[in-house]
């Protein structure tokens, strides 16, 4: 185990960290904070380029990390930190007994297309937990890729993150332009169906078989009217009681595993 330490909140290293909470310095680094021990596991599992690891020299580290791999391999990369350090380094009232400074992963458009690919398109996703939540949803149904684009959340914003429970390390998770992208699938064939309360389609009675981007909209306005006008196909889920409808990450579910359902 490393025997580094510190203690200090005006340490320049800590100072670092904490500058990730942070967009712009998350942008400028190319680097992001996980949080907690089922995060920091799985971007070590996952071979993502973790810098570094900070756990609270209070609690020490958490069992579940001692006797991992990687970290019996390069030690180095463990910093005990004091209670203080943990709180000024985190985004939780509560600071988590752990957490990493991870590079950012290179982008690799290949799987969004793929053979009968199936991604998920956000367009001005805000909220970080419904964010964080599609992810989640598209790693259980096994999709190729989720698309953020211009107007969502930052992907690596700590909410986020913490939403996808370990899912962003499972799939490519892209941020694009969608104006650009999108005409790029048309191109190669990928059919694009967007949610719209205003479509008479039923999601049961679409198509998700073939090579199929779901383009999801914002939680207060839905897709864009630009992204909306290059969809081959608007759908909504049918609702039999009073709810006007369901927030975005919960229709992205619903649609995900009918999409699955039907793949088989």
């Amino acid at each position: 185990m490393s025997d580094l330490e510190v203690t200090s909140v005006q340490n320049a290293r800590v100072k670092g960290w904490a500058s990730l909470l942070e967009k712009k310095h998350r942008d400028r680094s190319g680097q992001f904070l996980v949080e907690g021990i089922h995060l920091v596991k799985e971007a070590l599992e996952c071979g993502a380029q973790v810098e570094t690891i900070v756990y609270d020299g209070e609690r020490g580290l958490p069992l579940e990390l001692q006797e991992h791999p990687a970290l019996i391999e390069l030690p180095e990369l463990l910093v005990s930190a004091s209670t203080a350090v943990m709180a000024k380094c985190t985004g939780t009232d509560s600071p988590p007994p752990v957490f990493a400074v991870v590079v950012k992963p290179a982008v690799d458009e290949t799987a969004l297309f793929r053979e009968k690919s199936l991604v998920v398109v956000l367009d001005g996703v805000r909220d970080p937990g419904n964010a964080g939540t599609i992810i989640r949803s598209a790693d259980a149904v096994g999709a190729d890729a989720v698309v953020l684009g211009r107007g969502c959340v930052d992907l690596y914003n700590p909410k986020t993150v913490r939403s996808t429970m370990g899912s962003l390390f499972h799939l490519p998770v892209i941020e694009a332009d969608l104006l650009e992208l999108l005409p790029k699938a048309k191109e190669r064939g990928i059919r694009l169906a967007a949610t719209s309360l205003q479509s008479a389609v039923s999601c049961y009675d679409c198509d998700w078989t073939g090579a199929t981007w779901l383009l999801m909209g914002s939680e207060s306005d839905g897709v864009s009217a630009e992204v909306l006008g290059l969809a081959d196909q608007a759908v909504i889920i049918p609702i039999r009681g009073r709810a006007e409808s369901l927030n975005v990450a919960m229709a992205a579910t619903v649609i995900l595993y009918e999409a699955l359902r039907q793949r088989g």
